[in-house]
């Protein structure tokens, strides 16, 4: 099955958001990850750092999908996509070499 790359940074709604709620939104959206996974999907999702660990150059969720349209109708099912709280794009991935193997 292909792979895909969803890429995203924070919108400024969320970035103005008091810490607190900024922490449920991210939570919410580990929740629905993890619930693609307990139903068989393989997904990962993660945040970017620079070189002094510092968070603030976004995200990364990588997951396989049948097809592009079947990519993007899941992930417009992330809490932070249906919120309209993180821009993002998605691309298709095709591995050539290691683990990820389509």
């Amino acid at each position: 099955m292909p792979w895909f790359i969803k890429q995203e940074t924070f919108t400024t709604a969320m970035t103005t958001l008091p810490a607190e709620q900024r922490r449920q939104h991210c939570e919410d959206h580990r929740a629905w990850v993890e619930a693609q996974r307990s139903s068989g999907l393989r997904i990962a999702t993660g945040f970017l750092v620079d070189g002094d660990h510092k968070p603030g150059g976004g995200g990364l969720l990588v997951f396989e999908a049948s097809s592009y349209a079947a990519a993007k109708e899941l992930i417009q099912q992330d809490p932070m996509i249906a919120r309209d709280l993180v821009e993002w794009s998605l691309h298709a991935w095709r591995p050539v070499s290691g683990d990820l193997q389509a």
